[in-house]
């Protein structure tokens, strides 16, 4: 897997999702609950041409920054 590539997914992802403290919401680039963007897997695929194992490790990045943050108040 071409991990420079992946991070640069992931940042790229991350810099596309909006949190907004007040409100308590995240709104993402792939937000499932709207017809215009599919779920992640799909975005990833669609978007980026990656498959399996590099969706699957951009996701836990993904999640993982989205985490640090929400407790970080970035």
């Amino acid at each position: 897997m071409d991990y420079k590539f992946l991070n640069k997914v992931v940042g790229q992802i991350v810099s596309e999702t909006i949190i907004d403290y007040g409100e308590e919401i995240i709104v993402s680039p792939f937000h499932p609950f709207t017809l215009s963007h599919p779920p992640f897997s799909d975005h990833c695929r669609d978007v980026y041409g990656l498959k399996g194992q590099e969706i699957k490790y951009v996701w836990k990045e993904y999640k993982q920054a989205i985490k640090d943050k929400v407790n970080n108040g970035l």
